[in-house]
């Protein structure tokens, strides 16, 4: 039988290699021997760090990134039901998307995953979200919170707009925003006056409960 090393980095090849059957097949080792699911998530997102260097050196083409994608969702399907995150109590509504002009969904699918692990109820725009978007769905849903993911840096400035449509509708205080992503920073928080900041999901589901507490 593998040890938990061998079956995690049989994993982050098998993300590399995109390889959906043997990455769902790994997934569902991991589960059936009650290993740290958390872990095994770390190491698939690693995998994809990997494939995007490899992309940039040009030794990956796009068909090859869309694959691995591919084998890392398929594993994240099996683990995401076993996702463990601290403090499942506090409950709210999110509702999460990629901002307009940002069509890559992984990080995404993840933060939207671990926010529903940790007890929220998430509402999940997809990608290419205008602010208009945003702000409606957060206003249809009843949503305490706008989480966006961005990751070119070229659509950063579309913040603004979600901001501003915030205060001119008078929901600042109702409904708080937080940002994360590649192309984003704690700087990029304080420049366009969003509420917070978060460097991985963890951190998110973490800001998140604490934002609905300073609503509450």
């Amino acid at each position: 039988m593998q040890g938990e090393k061998e079956l995690l980095d049989a994993l982050y090849d098998a993300v590399i290699a995109g390889n959906m059957q043997k990455a769902r097949k790994i997934a569902e080792q991991i589960v059936q021997r009650g290993l740290s699911v958390n872990v095994a998530l770390e190491k698939m997102k690693d995998a994809i760090r990997a494939v995007d260097e490899k992309y940039e050196r040009k030794e990956y083409f796009i068909v090859d990134v869309a694959s691995s994608a591919s084998a890392m969702r398929e594993a994240f399907k099996i683990l995401e039901p076993h996702l463990q995150v601290e403090s499942a109590k506090v409950v709210g509504k999110v509702v999460i998307g990629s901002l307009k002009g940002n069509v890559q969904s992984l990080g995404k699918d993840i933060v939207a995953a671990t926010l529903r692990a940790a007890g929220l109820d998430v509402v999940d725009l997809g990608v290419d979200v205008s602010p208009n978007t945003f702000v409606d769905a957060a206003v249809r849903e009843k949503a305490r919170i706008i989480a966006i993911s961005i990751s070119i840096e070229e659509t950063i400035p579309l913040l603004k707009e979600v901001v501003i449509l915030l205060r001119k509708r008078r929901l600042s205080n109702k409904i708080k925003t937080i940002i994360g992503g590649q192309a984003v920073s704690e700087k990029t928080c304080k420049e366009y006056n969003v509420d917070a900041y978060a460097k991985d999901a963890w951190d998110c589901a973490k800001k998140v409960q604490q934002l609905l507490n300073d609503i509450s």
